[in-house]
């Protein structure tokens, strides 16, 4: 870590040394390269990444489009620095995705990061989120906060993922287009967007089916998002945002034990083949945004949501498990409504002679829950919906108030902010026999999260950044839906994990069409939330005292000269616990601590690498692009007990495309490979599985094939 510290200060004063501001670089055909503009640091006020005091990153919408299945919110974000999401190949348990170590352990869903799309929080208040109902095709690009910034977003900050879906206009585009390739992918999409007076809009629905590269592991997702602005005057803007997402039994082929791994990396874990191990989702959500200039100081911004989620998964809890008074049976049904509200005010005036811009808001969201466990048997019969095992009604709320202050001088940049959170969490028993006793319970969390932000301008082409804050995560519903002793009801015993960030970084373009970003970070959390057993889909959790996250991020785009440019992502990543404690090992049931884990051992479900390069070549004449891309990770430990690890693999993907554009037809087509030398390779890893089946696989060598058609009128 020295020694990067050393290199980063080296570089810095080259930079600065001598060097008079000068405009922004041109690219090599004379224009200028255009710096990506933001708003996920500092909301409400859209700034350039380049200028922010935090890591931010923006996948643009060309980017998005290129060559990719546009339905993995992972296809994009491997391009990330900091970000691991990992392709489970797994529809019935979603991507695994974690910033920087937070949210590795999420067995299901995404948890630790604050998800967004088009400002509607996809993250509920418990800090559990969902990405299925995320369109790429739609989008106009990805932005992603990592570090000390992310708190001001409130629980669950590890990370701030947000997507943003394209305004449409100034034409009328009707676009259509498919996809498909190896394990029967097959993808249908259809988009209407323009504008018309004072109204834009952008429509879109898409269909995908996947035979899935494992045994049992089919899946099919239909979806629409939808958005429409209005400009009502010309000082206030409305937005209209919806979406809808249905996958109705979508196969869950389980993870693989190593031998079972070795043996047959296609297939399904027998349990999922007896139980028919499924999960159907349905997700209807709609927003409103309201956008409203007082005066040439004062603005307002009002944002309000609701939705309704409903899912039924049926899991691998052997029979015999759920004998026991308590068992809440292998079946879990669920119906969530959830709605929210964020009203913010920003003024933008002066201190001096130097621009002052504060921003203050309120949040309140809340999430409904009525849980129902069953039995995953009836008689003989195994995989079918049996006797009612658990009932019972949750709630959980957030209000928070936030305020940022953003003081600019001509050469250092000044952020603060600070958010205070309440979450109260709430259950009714509505299940109670001899044996399992009324489980009603309530708890309430806070915390206070300040962030402090400082950059030096030490040239139109160098600033230095460093950033701190602290930060917090409350235990998700999921995380305390069970307890580690057999017991029914929720485990409020869980306490929250709270965190210290810091990071000093450097965003640098030292050559005409070349950017350099680089940042060195550190995060120390107390009260970590871990996996303490997990087995059959049923995990239950535990705080274990001190974790530490460090390590260090690079990346780097720009021209070769000609037609060539590349593009590299790098990230190191150190993420250990910092004191031992008691966890679950050994088959289950597992209903008291038995193995210790020593301070200094890895955290599942981290690389300690990760790396991602292209070299890209464009023959604009013929609207041509290819690319060679190289992606890295390295190995992951599987459990807390760090008792194996997934492999380390360096995997090799290639991607052409072309476009035409007749008159008023734009016509696009590609082709990708993946994978391109057929290596085996784990896809990701299920952390602390009970039965030690940690291992879902990645595919050998796939290709995919698209076309898409659009015409403007």
């Amino acid at each position: 870590m020295k020694t990067t510290v050393l290199v980063l200060a080296a570089f810095a004063a080259s930079q600065a040394c001598g060097q008079t501001p000068a405009d922004p670089p041109a690219a090599q055909d004379g224009s200028r390269t255009l710096r990506p503009v933001v708003v996920t640091p500092t909301p409400g006020v859209a700034q350039e990444a380049f200028n922010t005091p935090a890591s931010v990153d923006v996948v643009d919408r060309e980017t998005l489009r290129n060559s990719q299945l546009q339905v993995n919110l992972s296809e994009p974000l491997v391009r990330v620095p900091g970000v691991i999401a990992l392709n489970r190949q797994n529809y019935a348990q979603d991507l695994q995705i974690s910033i920087r170590g937070f949210g590795a352990r999420s067995t299901f869903g995404v948890r630790g990061i604050r998800l967004y799309l088009d400002g509607i929080p996809a993250t509920a208040p418990d800090g559990q989120g969902q990405v299925s109902h995320f369109d790429l095709s739609t989008a106009d690009r990805i932005e992603v906060l990592r570090g000390p910034f992310s708190s001001l977003y409130g629980n669950s900050s590890g990370g701030v993922i947000s997507v943003f879906t394209a305004d449409g206009g100034p034409d009328k585009v009707l676009e259509a287009g498919t996809a498909f390739g190896a394990d029967g992918v097959r993808r249908q999409n259809i988009g209407f967007s323009g504008a018309e007076g004072s109204w834009n809009w952008n429509l879109g629905m898409v269909h995908f089916e996947t035979d899935g590269y494992r045994a049992h592991s089919a899946a099919k997702r239909d979806g629409f998002n939808g958005k429409v602005r209005l400009d009502a005057t010309r000082d206030t803007k409305v937005t209209f945002v919806g979406n809808w997402v249905s996958m109705p039994d979508v196969q869950d082929p389980l993870g693989l034990t190593r031998a079972e791994y070795e043996a047959d990396s296609r297939a399904a874990t027998q349990a999922a083949l007896d139980f028919n191990t499924r999960k159907s989702v349905e997700q209807l959500q709609a927003g409103v945004i309201v956008d409203h200039r007082i005066d040439d100081v004062h603005a307002l911004k009002l944002t309000t949501w609701t939705g309704h989620r409903s899912t039924e998964q049926f899991q691998s809890i052997p029979v015999s498990a759920q004998a026991a008074p308590t068992s809440a049976g292998g079946v879990i049904d669920l119906d969530r409504d959830y709605r929210g509200v964020d009203a913010q005010w920003v003024a933008r005036t002066r201190l001096g002679s130097n621009p002052l811009t504060f921003t203050a808001g309120l949040y309140g969201d809340e999430l409904k829950e009525n849980r129902r466990g069953y039995e995953n048997f009836v008689g003989p019969t195994l995989g079918v919906m049996g006797n009612l095992r658990r009932d019972e009604d949750n709630r959980v709320r957030s209000f928070d108030q936030y305020a940022q202050v953003q003081w600019e001088s001509e050469r250092v940049t000044l952020t603060g902010g600070l958010r205070h959170s309440e979450v109260r969490f709430s259950s009714r028993d509505s299940f109670i026999t001899p044996g399992n006793p009324d489980d009603s319970g309530s708890t309430r969390f806070s915390a206070t999260t300040p962030v402090l932000g400082l950059v030096y301008h030490a040239s139109d082409t160098l600033n230095l950044y460093a950033a701190a804050g602290r930060g917090f995560e409350t235990p998700t519903f999921n995380e305390v839906a069970y307890r580690s002793s057999g017991a029914t009801g929720l485990n409020f015993d869980l306490m929250p994990a709270r965190s210290r960030q810091f990071e000093i970084g450097v965003k640098a373009e030292p050559l005409p069409d070349w950017r350099v970003n680089a940042a060195l970070f550190q995060a120390r959390t107390s009260d970590e939330i871990a996996v303490q057993s997990n087995s059959g889909g049923r995990s239950t959790f535990q705080n274990v005292g001190e974790t530490k996250r460090r390590g260090f991020e690079l990346a780097l785009s720009g021209r070769l000269g000609g037609a060539w440019s590349t593009y590299a992502a790098l990230t190191y990543l150190d993420a250990t616990y910092g004191s031992s404690f008691q966890t679950c090992t050994g088959p289950p049931p597992c209903l008291a601590p038995n193995t210790t884990i020593p301070a200094g051992n890895r955290i599942p479900g981290i690389p300690r690498t990760a790396a991602y390069a292209e070299l890209a070549w464009k023959h604009r004449p013929w609207g041509l692009e290819t690319a060679l891309e190289i992606r890295h990770m390295g190995k992951i430990a599987v459990d807390d007990a760090n008792s194996d690890f997934a492999p380390a693999a360096t995997l090799f993907a290639f991607r052409l495309g072309l476009q035409q554009k007749v008159d008023r037809w734009t016509v696009r087509e590609f082709v990708r490979v993946d994978n391109l030398a057929d290596r085996k390779a784990v896809g990701s890893v299920i952390v602390n599985e009970g039965l030690k089946r940690y291992f879902e696989p990645a595919p050998g060598r796939t290709w995919l094939v698209g076309v898409s058609a659009a015409y403007a009128f």
